[in-house]
């Protein structure tokens, strides 16, 4: 018997069923919780503009937005604690130095950095998706450490900070963090 024949079953009306999935998608935010966080990711990612502008200098990078959308909209997650955004985009950005130093500027060498980056934050138990955009970043644009590094982990702080603030301000909003360490 071939494992596409033990998979299916019959329905009551003699067609083929498909396995079901166990449980559920989560619920859709309401409207108000939706607008808030949308609201307040925005406002963060602006804040970051509005500093780069002031000090002349590029803040908001992509994997930033995503961390951003992270904190905001799924604030329980643990990829979303302030530990797994600010370590893990430090790794990242550790991981994007070496290995450019090592293999260059190259797509292959930032496909590597990313992946060395995905391993050191789960062996760190820092898990945070975004940050293994962080050392494409910094493989393909070569930006100066002594600059780059310490705006990402200031732009890291921000969006913690912006992301506790904002579910204080809405009355029934989840606290962010749900844990700090």
């Amino acid at each position: 018997m071939s494992t596409h024949t033990a998979l299916r079953t019959e329905a009551p009306s003699g067609s083929p069923r498909r396995p079901r999935m166990s449980g559920r998608a989560p619920a859709r935010p309401a409207p108000g919780a939706a607008f808030h966080n949308v609201s307040a990711a925005t406002a963060a990612l602006l804040g970051l503009v509005a500093l780069g502008a002031l000090i002349h200098e590029p803040v908001l990078i992509p994997p930033l937005a995503a961390s951003a959308a992270l904190v905001h909209c799924a604030p329980a997650l643990p990829p979303a604690r302030p530990r797994s955004v600010v370590v893990g985009h430090l790794l990242g950005a550790a991981a994007g130095y070496a290995v450019a130093a090592a293999a260059g500027g190259s797509a292959w060498a930032a496909a590597v950095a990313a992946g060395v980056t995905l391993a050191l934050t789960t062996l760190a138990r820092t898990p945070h998706s975004p940050a293994c955009a962080t050392p494409v970043v910094i493989v393909l644009q070569a930006p100066e450490p002594a600059r780059f590094v310490p705006l990402l982990f200031g732009a890291t702080v921000l969006l913690v900070l912006t992301a506790y603030c904002a579910s204080r301000i809405r009355r029934r909003a989840p606290r962010y963090p749900a844990y700090w360490w």
